[in-house]
């Protein structure tokens, strides 16, 4: 990607379908509108191509990101659904509801999608360049909103062009989004509650309507987040964890960065959107590891650095 060109702009027609479709196949990045705003698609089973998003919105906001799937049924292979679920998606979907449940161990999708979390936030788009090109791809398509860290989300090709620029790899075209505001989030528990985690087009009264009042329901806990647009909370490998740390003891997992290898590294190469996007599968490594306790090199504090480093602070906390 040359950022000093100017962005690939094509419509969302059969072609550009079909492009984007190549381009996401190799691991890049396609603005696409959705009936909600446009989003930063890329495939979500790649490690890599996950770490084309970071890069493309300038950091990672190490939230969890919503993965579209064309419908129920590519849905049920990467998460369990259950009744609630079911009833949810036959109301809702294809619509603005991203459904969080519980992610199956074997379901093919990068660490980072999931932020470290057990569960998975889906949705079934109902606009027809997305649905186009979840099928041509044939894959499911991890997609926070196409502007850069802390934008204004984009409702427009032009808003994209404007916010990301040639940091993204195509932008397909298919004017004004429809709702202009992100999909409403439900997260369901295995305790049998379950909560609005960010209010959208679909409202908590029409949920409400289908999952029942009473103690199901649920507007604020302190769970943490589960969810985009939900404040961030520490990711805890469970054991003690040791910043900069240039080597280790005989009882410390090295995470390495850059010219420090360690016994698994984030970038070997030192890139801080490679290294955002293998962190909580390398901390799950670790904390899987016979080592008792973790340490981890120097990651630098510019760009994205900043909010790895703040990850890392809080693991350590």
């Amino acid at each position: 990607m040359d950022a000093t060109k100017p962005p690939v702009r094509v419509r969302a027609d059969q072609s550009g379908i079909s492009a984007a479709a190549a381009i996401i196949a190799q691991g890049g990045t396609v603005a696409v509108p959705t009936e909600t705003v446009y989003g930063l698609a890329a495939r979500a089973d790649s490690a890599e191509a996950v770490a084309g998003i970071y890069r493309a919105k300038g950091r990672p906001d190490f939230n969890p990101l919503i993965v579209h799937v064309p419908d129920v049924e590519a849905a049920e292979r990467l998460a369990r659904f259950d009744d609630r679920a079911h009833a949810l998606a036959a109301a809702f979907w294809p619509g603005a509801l991203t459904i969080v449940a519980p992610r199956r161990p074997e379901a093919p999708l990068a660490a980072a999608v999931s932020a470290g979390l057990p569960t998975v936030a889906l949705r079934c788009p109902a606009h027809p360049a997305m649905q186009a090109l979840l099928r041509a791809c044939g894959l499911p398509l991890a997609a926070p909103s196409a502007n850069r860290s802390g934008g204004v989300s984009p409702t427009t090709a032009e808003h994209v062009m404007r916010s990301l620029g040639a940091r993204v790899d195509l932008i397909l075209d298919a004017g004004a989004t429809q709702q202009g505001l992100e999909s409403t989030i439900v997260g369901l528990r295995a305790d049998g509650t379950w909560a609005l985690l960010r209010p959208g087009p679909i409202t908590l009264a029409a949920i409400a309507g289908v999952l029942g009042e009473g103690a199901g329901r649920l507007t604020s806990d302190a769970r943490g987040i589960e969810a985009p647009g939900q404040l961030e909370s520490h990711y805890a490998p469970g054991k003690p964890v040791r910043l900069e740390a240039t080597d280790a003891a005989p009882d410390e997992f090295h995470i390495g960065f850059g010219a420090i290898v360690g016994d698994l590294t984030l970038s070997s190469g030192g890139d801080l959107a490679e290294a955002a996007s293998r962190l909580y599968a390398c901390l799950h490594a670790a904390a899987e590891a016979p080592q008792a306790r973790i340490a981890v090199a120097p990651v630098p504090q510019t760009g994205i650095g900043t909010a790895i480093n703040d990850r890392l602070r809080r693991a350590a906390a």
